[in-house]
């Protein structure tokens, strides 16, 4: 039986969440994806308001039903009304991949508690919350998967990006405990740095500085972690839990 994934944070076409998809998708995982529009526009990328939708006409092209809905992650009852919609439209999932997350340049002088916050909310309480409640309903007794992105906060300093590297960085520590609760209930819990990745943010010059930081002197591409989650998600990775994975093609800081 093909298990049921869940994946926050797929709003735009060349991001990773829709990467994610696609490969879950491909192999026949039904997909239900969450996005967040106004957060896309006040980017530099921006995002078209119609990408949701053609992403997933774009899944029912593999054959696999698929559910999405917009979804502000900083409500407190986002996760509920996440789950509970998935379980609606798809059934119990087996599969979480917390993608979303929140990101702007900040640094000792300018940082405020707004804007601590704000990143707080996505990148660390959204996650905790919504892995938990995965857990807690979770009734299938094995092929339980939560998957998580981090940033490698710990492989060197990230300077420029103070809120984003510390709410990030707390995902390392949330998700090796939470693997060492939750594996009883048949729940593998994992995080995975992708790296530098190409999601539309690079400009030419970014991509050529960065590639000769990589062995293949080429940056990440979306695919390349999806293909990785694709990995932790199935069911020859139940060995695999409590790990951060630095999947970044060898990328030298």
């Amino acid at each position: 039986m093909n298990r049921i994934a869940v994946v926050t944070g797929a709003s735009r076409l060349k991001g990773i969440g829709a990467a994610v998809v696609r490969e879950l998708a491909k192999v026949g995982h039904p997909v239900f994806f969450t996005y967040w529009t106004p957060y896309d526009e006040e980017m530099p990328w921006g995002s078209e308001a119609s990408e949701p939708q053609l992403l997933k006409e774009e899944l029912e092209g593999f054959g696999v039903s698929v559910g999405m809905m917009e979804l502000d992650l900083t409500s407190v009852e986002a996760a509920d009304v996440l789950l509970q919609k998935v379980r609606e439209d798809l059934g119990e999932p087996s599969i979480l991949v917390n993608n979303a997350a929140y990101s702007t340049n900040d640094d000792y002088s300018t940082i405020t508690a707004e804007d601590l916050d704000k990143h707080y909310l996505v990148n660390i309480r959204a996650t905790t919350l919504l892995s938990s409640r995965f857990a807690q309903q979770f009734s299938l007794g094995s092929g339980g998967r939560i998957v998580n992105l981090t940033s490698g906060q710990f492989r060197g300093p990230m300077p420029g990006e103070l809120a984003y590297a510390t709410t990030k960085g707390a995902i390392d520590a949330m998700t090796i405990t939470l693997a060492a609760e939750v594996g009883k209930l048949g729940i593998t819990v994992n995080a995975i740095n992708p790296g530098p990745t190409d999601t539309g943010w690079m400009t030419e010059e970014i991509k050529s500085d960065l590639s000769g930081m990589f062995p293949s002197r080429r940056v990440g591409m979306p695919s390349d972690v999806a293909r990785t989650i694709k990995f932790l998600v199935s069911e020859e990775a139940e060995w695999v839990t409590g790990q951060i994975i630095h999947s970044e093609g060898g990328f030298r800081r």
